[in-house]
Parts: structure tokens; sequence; C-alpha cells
């Protein structure tokens, strides 16, 4: 790691300076390398707060940024300055991109090409299928950014996470874990593909720390797709963030008055492109359909009762239904429907979208 580096590892690792300061200690020493050796000059006529009395001894900087060094060595953590030849270019053409982050896992998959994926922690089970099919089936072409909340960044992270290409941002240290259920799963992430966060390792999660994080789904991705947002969705403001950076923006459409897709709705109505399949996306970006999906189509699907077929024929144009308007357009009573839709629960046609709700498992 060159003296450069160092110095921007200790001025975001080791102190506890926002931001804003960073970058005006960065702009008035000329480097960081100059930071770290006379930050005890350089200080007083930047920050104006009792921060600039902070810090005087170089000596103890120097001993600040060899001791972080080796605990993030124990944790098989390693920093990525954005003096760093495996820095995302894409990152460096946000507004304020992180100067330093921290990786765990497979450091080859921040030279990937890579595309978002986000929904709502209350992604229907119809979009958390279609979502994991698609992520699937982009990890053949893309490195699939992520989140790790329950909904649609489980479902990207699920269909990626096989092949091992999928990035995992968190809004904590990578010490951390949010949510605390996910950390079997944040531990799989890190064997497979790729932890990263802007944040010291035992940072807890703050209300700030979503926007900031969702921003970096955006920064380091060519496009993002949203699975499903209400009219406030967080998933919403990636998507906002990526407009706001140039990146293509992506949604699947809802039924018109279903809460959990107004925000893709709206999405759709200021331009971003509609997708009921992963050939929307490559076919956007001018790939060829995927090989997973290409292997998919020649599989010859499970056999199905005359029954079996008739409700799912109805799943099909109708969308996701009740129960009874599933009898009744079969032509079946409500307990053989039930009896009909269990079966294709575990021949994975068809998925239970609550209230006695089912629509197909796209």
């Amino acid at each position: 790691m060159t003296r450069e580096e160092l110095g921007i590892v200790w001025l975001c690792g080791c102190t506890e300076l926002d931001k804003r300061e960073c970058a005006a200690l960065l702009r008035a020493a000329g480097s960081p390398a100059r930071l770290l050796d006379d930050y005890e000059k350089i200080a007083p006529s930047v920050i104006r707060s009792p921060k600039s009395g902070l810090y005087k001894e170089r000596g103890l900087r120097l001993d600040g940024v060899e001791k972080l060094l080796r605990e993030l060595e124990r944790e098989d953590v390693f920093p990525i300055t954005v003096l760093d030849e495996d820095y995302p270019e894409a990152l460096k053409n946000i507004a304020s991109p992180p100067l330093l982050l921290y990786g765990k896992g497979d450091r080859a998959l921040l030279k990937e090409r890579k595309f978002c994926i986000v929904g709502s922690r209350v992604t229907p089970p119809w979009a958390e299928s279609l979502g994991r099919a698609i992520s699937a089936e982009l990890s053949s072409r893309f490195c699939i950014v992520t989140g790790l909340a329950e909904g649609g960044d489980s479902a990207a992270i699920q269909g990626a996470l096989p092949a091992g290409r999928v990035i995992s941002v968190l809004p904590c240290g990578l010490k951390e874990c949010y949510p605390a259920s996910h950390a079997g799963l944040k531990e799989r992430i890190a064997g497979s593909g790729l932890l990263l966060s802007e944040y010291p390792l035992g940072e807890p999660v703050k209300k700030y720390s979503f926007h900031e994080r969702n921003r970096l789904l955006a920064g380091l991705s060519e496009g993002v797709l949203v699975l499903s947002a209400g009219a406030k969705s967080g998933a919403l403001i990636t998507a906002n963030c990526a407009a706001e950076f140039g990146r293509d923006v992506f949604a699947l459409p809802y039924r018109p008055n279903e809460a959990r897709g107004a925000g893709c709705n709206d999405l759709i109505k200021k331009g971003a492109s509609l997708v009921t399949e992963t050939e929307d996306i490559l076919s956007f970006y001018g790939l060829e359909e995927a090989p997973v999906r290409e292997e998919r189509t020649k599989e010859k699907g499970p056999s199905l009762t005359p029954e079996e077929a008739r409700v799912y024929e109805v799943l099909r144009d109708g969308g996701e239904l009740h129960t009874s308007v599933l009898a009744e357009k079969a032509g079946l009573r409500v307990f053989e429907v039930a009896a009909v839709l269990s079966s294709l629960e575990l021949k994975g046609l068809a998925v239970k979208a609550g209230g006695n709700r089912y629509s197909i498992a796209r």
C-alpha cells in the first residue's frame, strides 16, 4: 500500500472527521500523504472546532493506521482506496464518491460489469420468484449488486449467489449485520461473492446509512431493476440515484392501485424500461439471451393433471387471484382448487401471495 493510500486509510478509518471535513483537509493538504505527515499543521486553518486539536502526534497517527490494517487482516477484510486500481471506475463518476471502501470476499468482482437489482421488504411472491430468475440469468453477463434486506434484495442474492457473482452493499460496518436474521446469508455471500461497505468495521446502522448505501448501489451499476416499490419505498431512492447518475432504470409492472407496486408503475410512467423477463434487459444492452435461460427453455416442465393444467392456465391469464375466483374460473370447487394449488406449489409453478391469493411462479 502506497503512502498516499495509507493517508486515506488513516483519514477515513482512524478519525471521527465527517466527509466534508475530510474533503476540506485533503484540498488544503494537496495529498493524503502530506496530510498524514503534517495534519497538526494543516488542521487548525481548516477545521473550526475542537476536532482540530485531535490527532496531533504523527507517531500515533502512524500507529493507528497500522493497527487498523492488522485488524482488517484478522477479519479477512481488505481496504480499497479511491487510488486503488481495483476501485470501481463507475463510482469515481458520482458526486462525492467514498474515498475508502471495505470489502470481504471475492475482490475480482470489483472489476466485473455490474447490474443492480433491488426491491422493497414486502415484495410479493411472484415478483420475488421472477426476480430470482432474472438475477440468475443476468449473473452470466453481470455481477449482481444489491443490499441484504428481506424481499427484493434476498431474491436477487438467491438468484446470483450460486454463480458467485453477487455484491451485497451494507448500510453498516462489515462486522455488523442488518437485518440480524440474515447473518447466515451474509456469511455465504462473503464465501462466494463480495460484501462491501463504506463504513468502519463495527459501525452500526444509522438513519442516514440507507440513503448513502443506496447511492452506492446505483453508482456501482450500469442499470437498476426495481422488483417492487411502494410510493415511499427506499428502492425508489436507488432508482432516483441511478437516474441522477445517468444509469439505466428498469421496473416490473404492477396492476393499477396495487400499493406494493405503485412506485414501480410511477417509474415506468417517468421513462423507466418495463421488464417482464430477462430478455428485456439483455436486449437493451445488445446482449444475447442468457445461457441459463437457454438451458431452462430446453428443459421439459413437470407433468400436470388436467385439473392442474386448467388452474395454471387461469393463473397465467388472470394474474394474482383469490381461491374462490380461481375455483369459479376453473370450474372446480374451492376445496378441489386448494388441493391443486398445493400440488402446483410443490412443482414450483404457483406461489401464495397471502390472503388465499395465488399467482404463477414466473
